[in-house]
Order: structure tokens, then sequence, then C-alpha cells
């Protein structure tokens, strides 16, 4: 077998087809997310559904880096936050608070991502918010819930707060906090996540060079915002095939 060929990794015997097939791709969103810079050491979070079993999902263990995770090291939580393996004593409370709340509320959604990205944080914190004005940023065009700050989400309280901020839209900006995207599938949800923290980014950019910045017309970018969802291909399905062969190439350990 060549270098980096991944398959030469076999299936855990106790782990269905379909579950192992959704830990091999969650666990490589939590590298694709490390590799593009933007993960934040041990902290925030990346979890998907368990095929099956309805309120379960998956996410990483507390302590691992986002460059390490595995398919075999991510755990699997109830919806009352209880870890399905006994051994595991604790979880990171705040990811099942924000993540629970999403699953537990949008049948719709099967993998919700969080992130600590620095560009995310910045526009989080201003008062305009995301502004419409690269085509990046025309994808959430009257399309990105606000959720203001309410200290770490530790308190189940914050969740239906979550939720209504959420609403039906496929990703939010937690003010003074950093973002939050839900897809269909992870290849939708990390999509999202990664177009949403460009915008943030171009966004500061154009900002900092203290030019006048162009807004398009409204009529413009709703019928951008409309183009992006009405392409034939699921969003995210077109490229997630093509970063998996790259993360093969550099480090397949994340499909043991």
């Amino acid at each position: 077998m060549r270098p980096g060929d991944p398959t030469r990794f076999e299936r855990p015997a106790h782990i269905s087809e379909s579950e192992w097939a959704v830990r091999v791709d969650l666990a490589a969103a939590y590298r694709l997310i490390a590799r593009h810079g933007m993960s934040d050491l041990v902290q925030t979070h990346i979890s998907a559904r368990v095929p099956g079993r309805p309120g379960n999902f998956l996410i990483n263990r507390f302590g691992m880096l986002f460059s390490e995770i595995t398919a075999s090291s991510l755990l699997e939580i109830d919806s009352e936050g209880r870890p399905v393996d006994p051994e595991v004593k604790r979880i990171n409370y705040a990811g099942f608070v924000i993540h629970g709340a999403i699953h537990e509320t949008r049948p719709d959604v099967f993998c919700v991502m969080h992130a600590h990205t620095e560009a995310g944080i910045a526009v989080s914190a201003l008062e305009e918010g995301l502004l419409p004005m690269s085509q990046w940023a025309m994808l959430f065009y009257n399309r990105l819930g606000y959720h203001g700050y309410e200290g770490v989400a530790l308190e189940l309280g914050e969740r239906e707060r979550i939720v209504a901020d959420m609403g039906a839209h496929w990703a939010m900006l937690m003010c003074n906090h950093g973002l939050l995207t839900a897809g269909r599938s992870i290849a939708h949800a990390f999509y999202l996540m990664y177009y949403l923290d460009r915008a943030c980014r171009v966004q500061l950019k154009a900002q900092a060079s203290g030019g006048r910045i162009v807004i398009p017309d409204p009529d413009t970018c709703e019928k951008a915002a409309r183009q992006f969802e009405d392409d034939p291909v699921p969003m995210g399905e077109r490229e997630w095939p093509a970063l998996l062969r790259e993360l093969d190439l550099i480090d397949p350990s994340y499909r043991t």
C-alpha cells in the first residue's frame, strides 16, 4: 500500500459501518478546523448525531487537541449529557449545553460546529456584526443569527435563548464569543464555518484599511444568497471529497 493510503485502517467490529463513517468524517472535520487555523487549544467542539440512536451525538474528548482527534477517540453522549462509556468521567459541559440545544430542537441538523476564531470573535463584538461586503458574506445575508454573551455556556437555561437566537438559520455569531454553524451533514457545517470565518477576516481587513466600504444593494445581496442556496449540489458536498484526499496525503491517522 502507498504511504498515507487510508484503506489500511479497519473499522472496529463493535461499531456499525454507518456510525464509523460518521466518526471518520467528524474526525476529519476536527483535523481540518485545526489545519485552517480555526481551533483554540482544547476548547470548542464539533458534534454529529449517532446513526440509529436519536438524541445521542458524538463529540471530542475534553483535553485533546483538534489535530490529534481520531474516529475512535470521539465520545458518544446522550440527550442528558451523560457519556455512554462509563469509564469517561468528564466532558466539556459547555459543549453539551451548546450542541445539545441545537440537536434537541433542530431535527434537520446533523452536525454542529463551534469555533473561537480571532476574526469571528472580533466581528461578533462589532455592533454592526457581519456586513454583506464580500461574496463570502453574501452566503449569510439575512441568514445569520446573533446570540448575546452570557458568560461561559455552562447553564442549561441558556439553551432556550441559543435556540431562539439561532432560529431556522444555519449559522450564528455568538457575540463576544465566536462562531456557530449547523449543517445537514458534516460537510455542510464545515463549508459554512470555513466561509463564515473568511467573511469575517476580509471584513476586518477592509475596515482596517480605512477606505470606504461599498455595500451592494439589498436585492443584489439577496440574489447572491439565493444563488448559493439554489446550487443543485448541496453546500460542502463538492469540496468534502477533495478535503479528505488532502488529509489522507498529509496524515490519514484521523481514520483510526
